[in-house]
């Protein structure tokens, strides 16, 4: 499953830079524990499918987990051995722009040995340095 938008405006973008922290998305709001991001990088639509399919192996489909970063930033590279110059290259995958402080993954429903051991499944397929973090109990 490729995770890339369906329709875009614009087909390429400027590479911008990730300076400062997460203001949105930094909260735990669908399940009861997640997965926080302590470092910022471009997490690419390959290591999001790859951390889904090993913390399902973990849950064995028990529970639900919410991926709560999308890719809707297009990476472009040209080919080796060619010329400068031509233009922009062609779109060579997807990426999603992470913060630090921002929630990547949610489970809920689920002890939290289980989300423990997900979550470091979880971990070693990404690039970054994360944490789990727990719901905040609003009264």
């Amino acid at each position: 499953m490729a995770y890339l938008p369906n329709k875009v405006k614009h087909r390429k973008v400027h590479r911008g830079r990730l300076k400062g922290f997460a203001t949105r998305g930094n909260r735990v709001s669908f399940g009861e524990w997640g997965l926080q991001s302590l470092d910022s990088a471009w997490l690419t639509g390959r290591q999001l499918e790859a951390s889904r399919v090993a913390a399902n192996r973990i849950l064995k489909g028990t529970t639900k987990i919410w991926i709560r970063v999308f890719c809707q930033k297009p990476i472009t590279s040209k080919p080796a051995e060619t010329r400068m110059g031509k233009g922009k290259g062609d779109v060579d995958y997807w990426a999603a722009a992470v913060r630090p402080g921002q929630i990547l993954f949610e489970i809920g429903n689920i002890p939290e040995e289980k989300a423990k051991l997900a979550f470091k499944r979880v971990a070693h397929k990404l690039p970054i340095k994360v944490r789990m973090v727990r719901r905040l109990q609003t009264v």
